[in-house]
This record gives structure tokens, C-alpha cells and sequence, in this order.
């Protein structure tokens, strides 16, 4: 194990051979917890059981992002050798939105759905699940977002973040664990409380999957194994929706990855293809960056149902047309996001005092604010809060946050002046009158205060994992090793290293707009190194002949036939002379 590797897993507290390996090796099987400690999953497995012989009518109600897709398609093709059977309802994002809709259930009992099973939602949906009931349609919830103090009238409820809500002292030590490394990550982190769920981290698609699992231990169809094949489905759900990537969500991802590098789906393939990823260097950034928005490009712009026809084909031409068919939305998509993004700075600045920022408009499309609110974010260092002014005198907007502010708990703080709200302390949704924006703005603000909370950029800033006085540790192996850390995302960052006391040799800007930066550095023996910075020209300024401490992950550049060790730069500071 070359140096670099090594002292990275030392931060991280793994200092020991057995916990290094679980690590970096996870066992699919060690990480596939009972699903039946979460609350709920035997009675939606009844329930289910009773459809199949019944031969009940069954919808799975969808979302249109990646992560509800995925949870929707994991649950038709398990369904289907199952014998349970299922059709897909994916609600539109400009029609009925977010969530269960009661038209919606109103127009699938209609057609005779005889029992509900969400994916990604409707934990809040109280209302919704009552009307379905009343229309004599049940409903199980499959889901994993902030729950409230009581549970909709569903046959089941299976979210993991129910647990959260009622055994909050079992789970403090899961919640120091899930944003500080440790050894006892490689173990099953049970909480201190007997027969509780050990990991409440859980994607949609993730929850969706442990319904999987728990029907293979009752019903015929799908044997002990076998469901591995899904996998794919869950990492490309689990890394797109940003949750923490250690325990079972790693070990998911981790096989997810090697399983999509072989999938059998047509789809996956053609969008492969099209977003010029190639199967055998398959990393998690190739989903979220890679696949993950050409599908979301769908939602955001016309009809998820494309996305979800894209994951189901058999037929490799359809799933060729339709691959290409979503990269084009996704350039449609960027442009559109770039357009809101520089009006949306304009309206930022005009708040620049406030510690949140809320801002809106009528002509920015709620399918891509979201974006826009997390580019602000980057931008301001601050929580910020954007929306689309509708026509119908409503505003539904996207949140993002980061540090200790979260966004769920402000929205519950604020709820007097809002239709309604959801989501995670990171990213959520809001809906509210127009006129309310104002107040509301006024409101969150005030909670923000309330809270006194301290060096919050703290958490923006890259720290360093391993410093180093120089390059010469940087040899093409020891740099490649430290994929063995993937999967990274959310609670397993890629590392970062600081070097210091670097010369600047060269800097140049890159991009149609310049807004990229390439600078070349010599450390003190002479040594050069590259590293770029994507979007930061305006915000990494050191001269030529300047004298700095640098950030970066490190990576292998491939040009020309050439490969050559490569930084991302990630901070940069003058050195006080």
C-alpha cells in the first residue's frame, strides 16, 4: 500500500487490517441488515402477498427524479417475476407535482388500482392517503424523507426516518458517525436499542430495494441472489440523491458500480454511450455528473415518463433514440439553468445582507432551481432558498443548505406562512402564496438568527486529510491507488491534500467565458504539477511568481496519449512572507 493511500485511512481512523478491509472491500452480504427491523415492512409484505393472490391491481406511485425512477423500476421488474401485478404512475412535475396528489389517486382508482405502494413520498401525505382510502384504495409508503409527528392512514409506512423520529437517543451515536470516520464504520453501527433498523441513511430507492428483500424471504420468484441484479438501479438512485455514502449505502453502490460495468439493461448502456462514460472506468461521479442529470433533464423540462421508458426498454434502438433524446434536453437543460443562474445573482445581490437567501421570479422554471439554488449556495456561502412564481398566485421553490443549518427544520419553523413543505436538512421543497414570499423571507431569516450558529463557512472550506511538503510523493501508482476509496460522495469525501509552500509558475483561464483556471506550480525541489480549478477564475487569483499553500484531490490526466498526475484545485492561499 503506497504512502498516500495509507495516510489517508489513518485520518480516517482505520488504522487496522480487518477494519481496512471491510473499508475498502465492503461484503455485500455483512451490510444487508433484516429488512424486517424497519418499522412497517411486514405488514406491507402481507399486504403484497394478498395482491399477488388476489391478482390485484397494483400501482407503484413514482417521482420524477432520479431517485424516485429508480426506486419505481427496482419495484416493477421485482414485482413482475414476483408475480405481483403492477403498473407505474410517474406524476408530472408541472401538473401534480411533488408527492401523492389526490386527483392523481382519484383518476387511478378510477381505473381500478386497488393498492398504492409509493416510492420516494408520501410520508406527509396525509390527506392523500385518506382520500385513497375513502375511494377503497390502500396504500403502502415506501419513502425516506423527514417524517411528521403522526403517520398517514397507510396499511404501511416503511421509512427509516421514522426511527430517527422515535428512538432519537439510539441513533446519536449513527448521527456523530455518519459525518466523522471511524473504525466501528466497517461495523453493523446498531444502535444501543435492541431490534432497531442499524442504518436510517437509506435512498428511496434504497427503502424500495429492502421491500425487495424482504419479499424474496416469503414469496417465490426471485431467488437468494438474484436481486443483486438490481443493484445497478440502486447506486445510480442512492449516489444521486447525495445520501451518506457508508454502510450499506456504500456496500450497495460499491457492487452497484461493478454490476452496472456489466448490466443487462439496454437503457443504462445507450446513456452510458451518449454521456461518453465508459464502462470499466465507472466511478460514482459518473452518475451524478455522468448519467444522473441527462435523466433528471426529463422532469425538469417536459415528462419524467421518458426517463422510467429509458430504464425499462428491452429493445437497444428504442434505448438508443431515447438516451439521445434526454442528452438533448440535458443541453436544453444547461442553458436554461444558465440563463436563471445570472438573473437570479442579479436578485441575490439585492439581499446580500441577509443570512438566508429567497429569491424569485415568474420566469424561472421550477423543474431547475434546484440547480440554481445549490450554484448560489457555491457562490454566497450562504442557505438559499429559490422559486418560480406561478400564475395561479402560488410560488414552489427548492432549497439548498449545508453546515448545521438545515433547510426541513426551517420550513417546519415557518410552516404558518406556507402551503407546504418537506424534504432534508440539506435540500427541500417548498409551496407558497406569492404574496407570502416577503414574510416568509423576513421569517427564515429570523429562525437563522435564532439559532446563533458559529463559523458556519467552516464547512465549506476544504480541509486537508494528508499535508506534504512537496510533490515527489506523486507517482502515477500511488495516485491511482486511492480509488480503492471509492465510492465517494456525501460522508466519504475524496481526499484532499495541501501542499505548501508552492511557487506560481503559470496561470491561465479556460472556458468560453473564461471562467476556468489551470495553474501550474514548482514546489521546492524544482517539481512542477498542474492543477484546475472549474469555475473558480474569479475566485483563485494568485500572480505568477506568488508564493501559496494549495488544496486538491488528485487524479490522472489522460491527453494525447499521455498520462500525467493532475490536481483539482480546491483552495488556495498566499504564504505571508
Amino acid at each position: 500500500m503506497a504512502k498516500l493511500l495509507e495516510a489517508v485511512l489513518a485520518h480516517r481512523g482505520l488504522t487496522e487490517n480487518t477494519s481496512r478491509e471491510a473499508f475498502l472491500h465492503p461484503d455485500y452480504q455483512a451490510f444487508k441488515h433484516d429488512p424486517f427491523l424497519l418499522p412497517d415492512m411486514d405488514k406491507a409484505v402481507k399486504r403484497l402477498n394478498l395482491s399477488r393472490i388476489r391478482k390485484e391491481k397494483v400501482v407503484i406511485y413514482g417521482d420524477y427524479d432520479i431517485d424516485g425512477l429508480t426506486a419505481t423500476t427496482v419495484l416493477l421488474d421485482s414485482f413482475e417475476k414476483f408475480g405481483i401485478t403492477a403498473s407505474a404512475f410517474i406524476p408530472n412535475r408541472f401538473v401534480e407535482g411533488y408527492g401523492l396528489a389526490t386527483p392523481a389517486i382519484e383518476k387511478l382508482a378510477g381505473e381500478g388500482a386497488q393498492l398504492i405502494v409509493t416510492v420516494d413520498c408520501g410520508s406527509l401525505s396525509h390527506e392523500q392517503v385518506t382520500r385513497a382510502n375513502e375511494l377503497g384504495v390502500d396504500v403502502i409508503v415506501t419513502d425516506h424523507h423527514s417524517v411528521g409527528q403522526t403517520m398517514p392512514d397507510a396499511v404501511a409506512v416503511i421509512n427509516p426516518k421514522r426511527l430517527l423520529q422515535d428512538y432519537p437517543q439510539a441513533y446519536d451515536e449513527f448521527s456523530v458517525l455518519s459525518s466523522q470516520f471511524s473504525e466501528r464504520q466497517t461495523k453493523s453501527q446498531a444502535p444501543r436499542t435492541k431490534n432497531l433498523y442499524p442504518f436510517c441513511d437509506l435512498a428511496g430507492v434504497g427503502v424500495a430495494f429492502k421491500l425487495v428483500q424482504a419479499l424474496q424471504t416469503k414469496l417465490p420468484g426471485l431467488d437468494p441472489g438474484q436481486e443483486k441484479w438490481l443493484l445497478d438501479l440502486v447506486a445510480l438512485g442512492t449516489v444521486c440523491d447525495v445520501v451518506t455514502l457508508i454502510d450499506e449505502n456504500r456496500a450497495n453502490v460499491y457492487w452497484g458500480l461493478e454490476v452496472m460495468k456489466k448490466t443487462r439493461r439496454p437503457g443504462i448502456r445507450a446513456l452510458m454511450a451518449v454521456s461518453r462514460v465508459q464502462p470499466d472506468k465507472l466511478v460514482a461521479r459518473s452518475l451524478g455528473f455522468g448519467l444522473g442529470p441527462r435523466l433528471n433533464a426529463a422532469g425538469r423540462l417536459e415528462t419524467a415518463q421518458l426517463a422510467l421508458d429509458l430504464l425499462r426498454t428491452t429493445d437497444p434502438e428504442e434505448a438508443l433514440s431515447l438516451a439521445n433524446t434526454l442528452d438533448g434536453m440535458n443541453t436544453a437543460r444547461r442553458a436554461e439553468q444558465d440563463k436563471i443562474y445570472k438573473s437570479a445573482i442579479v436578485q441575490a445581490e439585492m439581499f446580500s445582507d441577509l443570512p438566508v437567501l429567497i429569491v424569485s421570479d415568474p420566469e424561472w422554471s421550477h423543474g431547475i432551481i434546484g440547480i440554481v439554488a445549490a450554484k448560489l449556495l457555491e457562490r454566497y456561502s450562504k442557505p438559499t432558498f429559490v422559486l418560480q412564481e406561478l400564475t395561479d398566485g402560488t410560488a414552489k421553490g427548492s432549497a439548498r443548505s449545508y453546515g448545521d443549518f438545515s433547510a426541513v427544520e426551517a420550513i417546519r419553523a415557518t410552516e404558518t406562512l406556507l402551503i407546504k413543505g418537506g424534504g432534508h436538512k440539506l435540500a427541500a421543497g417548498v409551496t407558497i402564496e406569492t404574496t407570502n414570499i416577503s414574510p416568509w423571507r423576513d421569517a427564515v431569516n429570523a429562525y437563522h438568527r435564532s439559532l446563533k450558529l458559529a463559523d458556519q463557512k467552516r464547512h465549506l472550506v476544504a480541509a486537508s486529510e494528508v499535508t506534504l511538503p512537496d510533490f515527489s510523493q506523486l507517482v502515477e501508482n500511488a495516485v491511482t491507488e486511492l480509488s480503492q476509496l471509492e465510492p465517494f460522495g456525501h460522508g466519504n469525501k475524496e481526499p484532499v491534500f495541501e501542499f505548501t509552500n508552492l511557487t506560481v509558475v503559470s496561470r491561465r483561464t479556460m472556458g468560453a467565458d473564461n471562467q476556468h483556471v489551470k495553474y501550474r506550480f514548482e514546489d521546492r525541489n524544482g517539481k512542477m504539477m498542474d492543477m484546475i480549478a472549474f469555475g473558480k477564475a474569479d475566485v483563485f487569483t494568485a500572480h505568477i511568481g506568488d508564493t501559496v499553500n494549495a488544496w486538491c484531490e488528485l487524479g490522472i490526466n489522460e491527453w494525447n496519449g499521455r498520462r500525467s498526475v493532475e490536481g483539482t484545485l480546491k483552495r488556495l492561499e498566499p504564504v505571508e512572507t
